[in-house]
C-alpha cells in the first residue's frame, strides 16, 4: 500500500532560480504558448527579471518538495503597476503572483493551493492590501478556491 508523500512548502533559495525560471516558461508551454513564440534567451530573461524584482519589488520564489524533490515552485513580488502609483500603500500596495507550475506527475494534490497561499501568507506579512494573478483556464478553480474572484480585466485581441 503507498502512503501519502508529505508536501513541504518553502522559500527558494536563489540557487533554485534557474529551477523556478524552468517552471514558469513550462507553464507558458503547458497553457498553449507555441515553442517558437518564446525567446530563445528565456533563461537569462527570467534571472535578470527575477534578480531585479528581488531588488526592487521584495520578490520571493517557494517550492514544493515532495519526499526531498522540488514538485513545484511560484513566484511572486509586489506589483509594479501601468500607470505611476500614486496612492499611499496603507490604500493601494498589491501584491503580483506569477508562474505557480506543478510538474504533471503531482498535480491535482493540492500543491499549486499551498504554493499560493504561502504567498498570500507572504504578501499579507508586508502589509499588501490585494494580491493579483493572472489565471490560466485549469487554475482558475485553485484560485477561486482561495476566495480569488474574476476580474474586470478586458481584452481585445488584435
Amino acid at each position: 500500500m503507498r502512503t501519502q508523500s508529505t508536501i513541504q512548502v518553502r522559500e527558494a533559495t536563489p540557487q533554485e532560480d534557474s529551477l523556478v525560471a524552468k517552471h514558469s516558461c513550462n507553464l507558458w508551454r503547458d497553457i498553449g504558448v507555441p515553442d517558437d513564440a518564446i525567446d530563445p534567451n528565456w533563461l537569462e530573461i527570467t534571472l535578470q527579471f527575477m534578480e531585479q524584482a528581488r531588488r526592487d519589488l521584495f520578490y520571493k520564489a517557494f517550492v514544493a518538495e515532495v519526499d526531498g524533490s522540488v514538485v513545484g515552485s511560484v513566484s511572486c513580488q509586489l506589483y509594479s503597476g501601468l500607470y505611476p502609483n500614486v496612492l499611499m500603500p496603507h490604500y493601494r500596495k498589491y501584491g503580483y503572483i506569477w508562474g505557480v507550475y506543478v510538474e504533471p506527475a503531482y498535480r491535482r494534490q493540492g500543491i499549486a493551493k499551498q504554493l499560493t497561499s504561502t504567498t498570500v501568507n507572504y504578501f499579507k506579512s508586508i502589509g499588501c492590501t490585494q494580491v493579483v494573478l493572472n489565471a490560466s483556464p485549469l487554475g482558475q478553480p485553485v484560485y477561486e478556491q482561495l476566495g480569488f474572484s474574476s476580474s474586470n480585466a478586458m481584452h481585445l485581441d488584435l
